[in-house]
């Protein structure tokens, strides 16, 4: 049968809603219009904005509730209490505030400070009734949205962008950018299956819906723009944007609207300078990466390389973490260290580029929730930039020698006694310490680990089934469990328990060894409080070895040998009750050159000092 483009397009976007609603998923959805209008000279803006609103949930809503994120800019606010009590907590020897934001909101006079304010809200033509609580626009409806249907919001609102603290702002004394403008418009908070997300700006993470994004801006036509999205009207724009061969035709007047457009996203992003250096770099027929820098903050070599590395690395990050779907990515001079957004990045200095590239696969894709998970995003990303900075060392690109420091920051959060769960909130970590060690270091591990318990090879195949599972539909923890135990056909349930619901901790040695019938017997000891299958590799003097891998009770299965060419013995699984098992080889003593506990270092394990032992005759 025969079916057009367009009609084949209708009924897979149809089978997989309908397949979504048959197993009870389902997630809000957004289209964004906005038009803003910027006045350079008083760092103001006025903005419209058009909001259409899918409810797509079985509930009837009687509340909305926006983001108001600048207003967290202001004295008094709660990140600038929060910031000021951090400063009070002592970490070692330094105060453990941020120091980008320290007491510096404190300070802010009303011409530095950050608002959006609200103006007129209407639904459907309607005026709705709403109040402002901090950084939450709290919207009472005087009719309720209900299942299934679809509702459009009109809003006008203002804005002053606020001296350069977290993320967004204007006028960064370190890199000298004009507009870095993150969180810069009334956002739609999430509502999901457990409800609405109308969380704090207190000071990290944030949680958007999907949908599709129009986005006028006009400024002063000397600015030059970058951020999310395509731009649509690049030949009367230009500054590199415009076709191969286009004449641009700038109309008239002082200022330019540039227009974008951003299909499936869940925030927009969008930085504005003089004296931005643009450069592309078409690296296939349907992706360009754009480059955007100041030349004063550091040499244009080390921003342009970022160009030639990403074009190189793609292919590596895409088979091993899953498609880049959109025709652009954007590097931007600007925010205040590295943040990520959909389709862009704001980067204080070049060296940051892939650990924030590296989001746009698990914040932009895959969108989890990251105030309450916030791991799951920062320690994927760290994870991905390990691992593909290792690839590019490998590849022979110089300037990427990271040492894998991950277990030993683990090591230091442990020892210092102030580590919390990693399924603490992002906002509620009692130290920015404990929050940063859990949620990218503990984060990364989460994933390097689960390579140990499963083997690298299904490890990596959890990845990809996962982004393409869950992508463009914001997935938690034990949406990432289930592909992972679905995937591998092990229970993984104790994993998550402990890794991210508690703060046990991983301590395996050898206990002692012995000759027994003409083979030597190994008695494993666990001192830790967290159970771990055990691998243990036994190297003779002859130059030949066996990895003797012992599953643990909880995970109803054993991974598959990871070397052919050595020697693979699978023990019925360790009780996770018990503290000794013993392993046996048919080799005598004497024979033996060493014994190891886990040799690839992949488990997390507090005290190494006790996982090998070297007999010497």
């Amino acid at each position: 049968m025969r079916t057009s483009k367009g009609l084949l397009f209708f009924w897979v976007v149809f089978w997989v809603m309908k397949t979504d609603a048959q197993n009870g998923y389902w997630q809000q959805r957004v289209k964004y219009v906005m038009n803003i209008d910027m006045d350079v000279s008083s760092n103001r803006f006025k903005g419209r904005q058009q909001l259409e609103y899918w409810n797509n949930s079985p509930d009837t809503l009687d509340k909305v509730y926006y983001h108001l994120f600048w207003n967290a800019f202001q004295p008094g606010s709660m990140m600038d209490e929060r910031s000021k009590r951090q400063g009070t907590i002592e970490i070692g020897n330094k105060s453990d505030w941020d120091p980008r934001v320290k007491d510096r909101i404190s300070n802010l006079k009303p011409d530095e400070i950050g608002y959006q304010k609200v103006s007129r809200l209407t639904m459907n033509g309607t005026s709705q009734p709403y109040e402002v609580q901090g950084t939450i626009l709290i919207v009472k409806l005087t009719r309720p949205i209900l299942p299934k249907q679809k509702v459009t919001f009109a809003m006008d609102f203002e804005a002053q962008v606020p001296l350069q603290i977290r993320r967004s702002g204007r006028d960064n004394p370190n890199t000298k950018v004009r507009y870095s403008m993150s969180q810069w418009y009334p956002k739609l908070s999430v509502y999901d299956k457990d409800g609405w997300h109308p969380t704090p700006y207190v000071g990290r993470e944030f949680y958007g819906n999907f949908g599709d994004f129009d986005v006028n801006i006009t400024i002063d036509k000397n600015y030059i723009l970058g951020g999310t999205g395509y731009l649509t009207n690049a030949n009367q724009i230009g500054y590199g944007y415009e076709a191969e061969g286009a004449a641009v035709t700038r109309p008239a007047g002082d200022k330019l609207t540039w227009k974008f457009t951003a299909p499936e996203v869940h925030d927009f992003m969008w930085a504005a300078d003089p004296e931005f250096v643009h450069r592309s770099k078409k690296i296939r027929e349907d992706l360009t990466l754009h480059l955007l820098y100041k030349p004063a903050k550091s040499t244009p070599e080390k921003w342009e390389k970022i160009l030639s590395d990403a074009a190189q690395a793609l292919p590596y990050i895409e088979k091993t973490f899953g498609h880049y779907p959109y025709k652009q990515y954007s590097f931007i001079t600007g925010g205040d260290g590295g943040m990520e957004y959909p389709m862009a990045t704001l980067l204080a200095a070049p060296g940051a580029w892939l650990h924030e590239w590296m989001h746009e696969w698990f914040y932009g894709r895959l969108a989890t929730d990251e105030t309450h998970y916030p791991w799951m995003d920062e320690g994927g990303a760290d994870y991905a930039d390990t691992r593909v900075s290792a690839w590019l060392n490998r590849q022979g690109v110089p300037g990427y020698e990271r040492p894998d420091s991950t277990y030993f920051q683990y090591l230091d959060l442990v020892k210092s006694g102030k580590e919390e769960p990693l399924s603490t909130p992002a906002d509620h970590f009692n130290t920015n310490f404990a929050y940063s060690r859990a949620s990218y270091i503990k984060g990364s591990l989460f994933l390097s680990q689960l390579g140990y318990i499963l083997g690298d090879s299904v490890r990596d195949r959890v990845l990809l089934n996962y982004y393409n599972q869950w992508k463009f539909k914001h997935p938690d923890a034990n949406d990432f469990i289930r592909v992972a135990q679905k995937t591998s056909g092990t229970k993984l349930d104790w994993y998550r328990d402990y890794w991210i619901y508690s703060t046990k901790t991983i301590d395996y040695a050898i206990d002692s060894l012995w000759e027994e019938g003409g083979k030597t017997k190994i008695r494993l000891r666990n001192d830790g409080l967290m159970p771990m299958p055990v691998d243990f590799l036994i190297r003779f003097k002859d130059g030949t070895q066996e990895l003797h891998n012992v599953p643990l009770d909880l995970m109803y299965n054993a991974k598959p040998p990871e070397d052919a060419g050595m020697r693979w013995k699978v023990y019925p699984p360790w009780p996770w009750t018990n503290k000794f098992y013993t392993i046996e080889t048919g080799h005598r003593l004497m024979e033996i050159d060493t014994g190891e506990i886990d040799p690839g270092l992949r488990m997390a394990d507090i005290n190494r000092r006790n996982n090998k032992i070297q007999l010497r005759y």
